[in-house]
């Protein structure tokens, strides 16, 4: 928006997060704590928690089931393998990631990410200058961003994110797009049934439809829409204060055909969906070639 508005021509943007010098349970603590600090996060809240209520939410209203949400950590290891960039960089079978331990029921180890230490930078310029810079510029065609209330248990429904479904709107307006332009998109998969809950919210599918979208394997790279093919942050690792900026990282190096094997044909439209706290925020960038 400064860019636009003339302020600035050029302006780097770099997000960084060492999380590994502290260890799970002292992280888990910490980031308990985005819940309503007056009647949640006093009871031992964490992240797993909090989305195993959406989880549960959804098994419950939709159907949606265990070996759709291990789907998810499939598919993202597998593209997890293919990025140099990855924290974990092993393809898992079906089998391990539905038989793996309980974190927080229903999601087991396998549905969660990991804690990362990370860094990524994006070079932001208006029109003239970014020609100058590179022959290849990627266009940032529309953003949105929501907020909603601290406490979850609040919410009409622990089945979406409402902020994502307005950032969404927000972005797809702004750009002229829809769901149905977007070539490829990174989201914000902080645990399994995040990234299902992504689909939906973005209009990628109908409403619990979402389980099924990733069991047809419909968002691997030749499926209908493509997403996370970095890994997603349940490979390739979720240092929070990196994680906004490294989507866009990876759309512009698919909208500029440099992704090597996870590379998308003819990628032209992209989209990062980037959730902050327990879905309190949510911004929703759309990109062309």
């Amino acid at each position: 928006m400064a860019v636009s508005a003339g302020q600035y021509n050029l302006v780097a943007v770099i997000g960084v997060q060492k999380m590994m010098e502290l260890s799970t349970p002292e992280i888990l603590a910490l980031m308990g704590r985005v819940g309503d600090v007056q009647w949640e996060s006093i009871f031992g809240t964490t992240f797993p928690g909090y989305y195993a209520f959406y989880a549960h939410r959804h098994m419950y209203e939709y159907g949606t089931t265990r070996e759709q949400l291990s789907a998810v950590a499939v598919k993202n290891h597998y593209y997890g393998a293919q990025n140099p960039k990855a924290f974990f960089q092993k393809e898992i079978t079906l089998e391990k990631a539905v038989g793996s331990r309980p974190v927080a029921t229903p999601l087991n180890l396998f549905d969660c990410c990991t804690n990362a230490d990370g860094a990524a930078c994006l070079i932001v310029a208006e029109a003239k200058t970014a020609r100058k810079l590179t022959d290849t510029p990627v266009w940032l065609k529309g953003m949105g961003v929501a907020s909603a209330p601290m406490s979850v248990l609040r919410r009409e429904s622990l089945t979406h994110l409402p902020t994502a479904v307005e950032a969404a709107k927000q972005a797809y307006k702004q750009s002229g797009y829809g769901p149905g332009d977007i070539h490829i998109a990174d989201v914000h998969d902080c645990f399994t049934i995040a990234e299902i809950m992504a689909y939906e919210d973005l209009g990628f599918c109908k409403k619990g439809e979402g389980g099924k979208l990733i069991e047809d394997k419909q968002t691997y790279k030749d499926g209908k829409i493509p997403v996370n093919l970095d890994g997603g942050l349940k490979a390739k690792g979720h240092p929070v204060g990196a994680t906004g900026t490294s989507m866009a990282v990876e759309i512009v190096k698919q909208l500029r055909g440099e992704a090597g094997n996870r590379q998308v044909a003819g990628a032209e439209i992209g989209l990062t969906h980037n959730v902050g706290g327990i879905g309190q925020y949510c911004f929703v960038n759309v990109y062309s070639r």
